[in-house]
């Protein structure tokens, strides 16, 4: 089960770099709620920033990442340096990123992606 959150995961990510739409939606919940460090908002925005190019991931690197299952919900942690061009300027910042899955009949649904910096 753990596996499957983390492939999960590692799905959405690549969509994100990608700014594939379809990949995105795929994983995510329609009312998935995402924050950031400068906005907090749902898929269709998310989804917006990325394949408009406001964000546009140009490196990311995992350093770990683990995963619970507590009945019908999984938490993916997400230990990552995400280095990005953020309307144009270039930012790198280590984050700490939850990832809340519920299951939905047979399939897991990412349903809050949130990213928290860290200063270590």
């Amino acid at each position: 089960m753990n596996e499957k959150l983390i492939e999960l995961s590692q799905k959405f990510w690549k969509a994100m770099e990608t700014a594939d739409e379809a990949g995105m939606r795929a994983v995510a919940d329609p009312n998935c709620n995402f924050v950031h460090i400068g906005m907090t908002c749902k898929l269709e925005q998310e989804i917006g920033a990325y394949t408009s190019g406001m964000f546009k991931p140009t490196e990311i690197k995992f350093n770990r990442q683990t995963s619970e299952v507590f009945g019908d919900t999984g938490i993916v942690l997400t230990d990552c340096n995400y280095t990005l061009l953020l309307g144009g300027q270039p930012t790198t910042h280590r984050f700490a990123v939850t990832e809340v899955f519920t299951k939905q009949g047979e399939d897991w649904k990412l349903v809050t992606f949130t990213f928290t910096a860290l200063v270590y």
